[in-house]
């Protein structure tokens, strides 16, 4: 399942802001309790978008200190709406011949849009999980996603998400309305192990940072065991790690 989540925002969007139509003579900011900064912007084009173009650099994660030349590198080839501060990475080992090959297989694919948060990059710091503040993302399911979907698990199919923003809106949305429907909303879902799934039977991830909630969504769908010795295999293996590294294929969860 891909999730079309377009990250074109600049160094400046970083920060939660609120945005105005004036001249551009400046802003002012506060911070907020989480460590985010609130910003207003002034500006004098159409939208705020031309002016992150203009000036603004592509958001990249802290791991990757050098600026991108191209920056289709961080992006999916199914990408469509504004408004994620990353991509999701997963979907960057998908090209439009692969995607081809899948249908080909009979595969259906279809979308969901997820606007990334910053807070996906920030580590668990509490002792108990369950004192962690999850961020707030925004997310979008079309009522052509919610039937096939429904269509998909009513015929006895297996619904895989690529990656964990795809698995966060189908896994808020089904633990709000108990099935997968057409909606759009802000989801803080926190999925760690003991957290029931409700909607998705596999899971496509890139390996993520220790003591991310990345890491514990994947404990919780496959068992923090077989996790962390998955990991020990890719450390082994000297695999890629983070976002433009290798994935793994989260299936058979029932075995």
């Amino acid at each position: 399942m891909g999730v079309p989540c377009k990250a074109r925002q600049a160094d400046a969007a970083r920060h939660q802001g609120q945005l105005r139509r004036r001249q551009p003579d400046g802003h002012r900011g506060r911070d907020a309790e989480d460590g985010n900064k609130f910003v207003t912007f002034y500006y004098d084009t159409e939208t705020l978008y031309e002016k992150l173009d203009e000036f603004g650099k592509m958001p990249l994660p802290p791991y990757i200190t050098k600026q991108l030349e191209d920056q289709s590198q961080y992006q999916t080839v199914y990408a469509k709406e504004l408004g994620s501060a990353a991509a999701p990475t997963a979907g960057l080992h998908f090209t439009p011949e692969l995607m081809d090959t899948i249908r080909a297989k009979g595969v259906n694919i279809t979308e969901v849009t997820l606007h990334v948060g910053l807070g996906t990059f920030r580590p668990v710091q509490e002792d108990e999980i369950t004192d962690h503040k999850m961020h707030s993302e925004w997310y979008s399911i079309s009522e052509e996603t919610a039937q096939r979907i429904r269509d998909t698990k009513a015929a006895g199919h297996r619904v895989i998400a690529v990656g964990t923003t795809s698995c966060r809106t189908l896994e808020a949305v089904a633990a709000k309305y108990g099935e997968i429907k057409a909606c759009s909303g802000n989801t803080d879902i926190f999925l760690y192990p003991g957290v029931k799934f409700n909607c998705i039977d596999g899971l496509i991830t890139n390996f993520h940072l220790p003591e991310s909630t990345l890491i514990m969504l994947v404990s919780a769908l496959y068992g923090y065991e077989k996790t962390m010795h998955a990991y020990e295999v890719a450390v082994a293996e000297k695999y890629r790690f983070f976002s433009f590294g290798d994935a793994m294929f989260i299936t058979d969860l029932n075995k």
